[in-house]
């Protein structure tokens, strides 16, 4: 017989002793025999009435004898005694709030208990227990055991039932549903929470715990060991935008406890003082029962919570004198409560290529997990799911790396794709048309995001710097220059998502919200695998403004908080202007790159419109010396080769000049640009083959 079954007889044993003893007390009250000086009620029932109950006289050995029994099971096991007594100790009962208890769990369990307590107030409708019966029935009797500061009602261990014009002596005294079951020996999550509580078990997580990780456990838990033991429990506040990291370090913490860890959303806190105060109860009632502690999840709320929800959170934090973990954004005083601040980030790089070579095993080659810490940044979680995933549907390295990386593409698209425009990157750095200088720029931007980790980790530059390990770029050109185009063909060199950031999204006229956007922007790009394309940037990047009213000072509050996370953005940020002269200079200070791109000469129109056509469209006598003449942007060129290529299938004839120059000349009109019908009138040269 394993220690819980041992527990359970225990317990059953103890309360058929307590029952017993109850029901003797009932029955010396109800008989008169007990000392009508000291009793509520004057006890003058018709012998015929008692006969028919069949109460019988208590003799004091007999009680005496009961109460002995019921003690000497409760002592049988001071370590685990029965679930009512643990109560008792839990929550600070006296003996006569613990024998009012046992009366009103009586109810539920002893059938006999109701007509005793009918027939001792003289009621036959009053077949339940009532503050005056029990005044009467117990010894060490406390008037205030009703009041809404001892611990029946503080922890709502009792309810009281009573009804308007009802006196509160006359009232229906009933044991709470949860505590019933608990004295039964029945333990579990109150109904009432269950719904808003998800329980934290990692225990599925294999990997070793990285360093950093194990050192804020350590760090947490020495800081409770020496708190003061008069001293209130502390507030563990857990700072961070990365929450499964922060998951982690509290289950450690709580599992070295021996405690359970239960997250709440900050979201289902209940928003009414009467209800929160009953949540707030409830679950410290929990806590004692179970060995839990809370994780309050206010990551996103935090930083913006209205006046309104932050008093729902102070007044929580207050009423919570129990253990908690609060999930936080950033440092933010909470409480007046003691608090242990600390910071959990994600495994740093050279702790997530342990993971990655410990997800994969020794068998696979090392520079796989070198590649992708290089430019991904996830937590442990994701590395094991990624790997576990991998691992079971390839077995040659070649093809697990390619799985891998899409993995971790993957991974990173969900909470992006909300924010911004995924782009299907198909241009490449051959189709791009740019002088040498520029060609090279953009090679040396690739060259960057390859070898970050190289540069600040192994050979130290991450020692010397505190900031600035993103690579920023800025393209700026008239519209159609190929800044689009050149973005795509970073993403396809890099094989990274692009995202167009959609600014109509980002800014908004409420104060406050456009930083929160651009916050939930570079959080969720993060996690690395994604390249963040501002276009039209000088509508969001613009030249701060003189500060002549609240409206601009909150402006350049924005425009402040951009270049703080663009400067600590991680990953690669490029940004589009057609006006670069808009730009605030000090934002063009923070930036790594910037790459002009001029309008084309007549040599890179040429390059240009030789790239036009795919190599599966028919074309037949195309001159492309001649069509560069045509003072046209590389945009453009494209919307004419794509509009010349349906106007030769709805003919169903091959792209030839005079189809090229008809869609050359829709596209002038387009752009209001005057038509001089001489330099659209050409000569086919003797001898060519059409």
């Amino acid at each position: 017989m394993n220690d819980l079954n041992r527990w359970h007889q225990l317990n059953e044993k103890y309360l058929e002793k307590a029952l017993e003893w109850l029901r003797l007390r009932l029955r010396q009250l109800a008989t008169g025999e007990r000392d009508n000086n000291k009793s509520f009620f004057r006890i003058n029932r018709p012998k015929r009435e008692r006969e028919f109950l069949n109460i019988e006289p208590v003799s004091k050995l007999e009680l005496e004898s009961a109460a002995k029994a019921m003690i000497q099971v409760a002592k049988a096991d001071p370590q685990n005694p029965p679930a009512l007594i643990y109560l008792g100790q839990k929550f600070g009962l006296s003996q006569f709030e613990l024998n009012v208890l046992l009366l009103c769990v009586a109810m539920e369990l002893d059938p006999r208990t109701a007509p005793l307590c009918a027939h001792i107030q003289g009621d036959g409708s009053k077949a339940y227990p009532t503050f005056a019966l029990v005044l009467s029935l117990f010894d060490n009797v406390a008037w205030d055991v009703l009041s809404p500061h001892r611990p029946l009602r503080k922890w709502h261990l009792i309810e009281i039932n009573q009804p308007p014009g009802k006196p509160l002596t006359a009232s229906i005294l009933q044991a709470d549903d949860r505590i019933l079951n608990y004295v039964k020996g029945l333990n579990y999550l109150d109904d009432r929470l269950a719904p808003l509580l998800v329980p934290m078990e990692l225990s599925s997580v294999r990997l070793s715990l990285p360093n950093s990780h194990k050192k804020a456990a350590v760090d947490i838990i020495n800081q409770l060991k020496n708190r003061s033991p008069n001293q209130l429990m502390s507030l563990v506040q857990l700072i961070g935008i990365d929450s499964f990291s922060k998951q982690l370090v509290a289950s450690v913490v709580a599992s070295h406890l021996g405690f359970s860890l239960w997250r709440l959303p900050f979201e289902m806190l209940p928003n009414n003082a009467g209800e929160l105060e009953t949540f707030a109860r409830l679950w410290q009632r929990e806590s004692r029962l179970l060995g839990n502690i809370l994780y309050l999840d206010a990551f996103e709320q935090a930083g913006s919570l209205s006046e309104a929800q932050m008093s729902f959170l102070t007044r929580f934090l207050a009423i919570s004198n129990d253990l908690m973990f609060l999930s936080t954004r950033e440092l933010r005083r909470h409480s007046e409560r003691p608090t242990i601040q600390i910071t959990i980030d994600k495994p740093s790089p050279p702790e997530q290529q342990i993971l990655w070579s410990e997800a994969l095993g020794s068998q696979v080659d090392p520079k796989i997990a070198e590649t992708l810490v290089g430019q991904f940044n996830l937590n442990m979680i994701s590395i094991e799911r990624i790997s576990q995933t991998a691992l079971a549907q390839t077995q040659q390295d070649e093809d697990l790396r390619e799985k891998l990386w899409k993995a971790c593409l993957a991974s990173t698209c969900p909470q992006l794709d909300e924010l911004a425009q995924r782009l299907d990157a198909k241009a490449t750095l051959d189709d791009i048309v740019l002088l040498e200088r520029e060609e090279q720029l953009l090679l040396q931007i690739i060259g960057q995001v390859q070898q970050r980790l190289t540069v600040y980790q192994a050979w130290g530059f991450q020692e010397r710097m505190n900031r600035g390990f993103g690579i920023n770029a800025l393209f700026a050109g008239a519209s159609g220059t190929g800044k689009t185009m050149a973005a795509e063909a970073i993403a396809n060199a890099l094989q990274l998502n692009l995202y167009r950031i959609d600014l109509s999204a980002v800014v908004s006229k409420y104060i406050g919200e456009t930083e929160k956007n651009l916050r939930r922007l570079f959080d969720a790009a993060e996690d690395g695998g994604a390249i963040l394309f501002f276009d039209e940037a000088d509508a969001l990047f613009g030249k701060r403004s003189e500060v002549k009213d609240s409206h601009d000072r909150y402006a350049n509050i924005e425009i402040d908080y951009l270049l703080q996370r663009m400067e600590a953005y991680q990953g690669l940020a490029i940004l589009a202007t057609n006006m670069k002269s808009h730009l605030d200079k000090a934002f063009e200070r923070r930036l790594r790159f910037i790459i002009n791109f001029p309008f084309p000469g007549k040599a890179e129109r040429q390059q240009i419109w030789q790239r036009a056509f795919p190599r599966q469209t028919p074309t037949n006598g195309l001159d492309f010396n001649w069509l560069a003449r045509l003072n046209l942007a590389g945009g453009s060129i494209h919307n004419i080769a794509l509009n010349a290529a349906f106007l030769a299938a709805q003919e169903q004839i091959p792209v030839t000049m005079p189809v090229v120059l008809k869609a050359a000349k829709n596209e002038f009109l387009k752009l209001d640009r005057s038509i001089n019908e001489a330099d659209f009138r050409y000569q086919i040269p003797v001898g060519a083959k059409l």
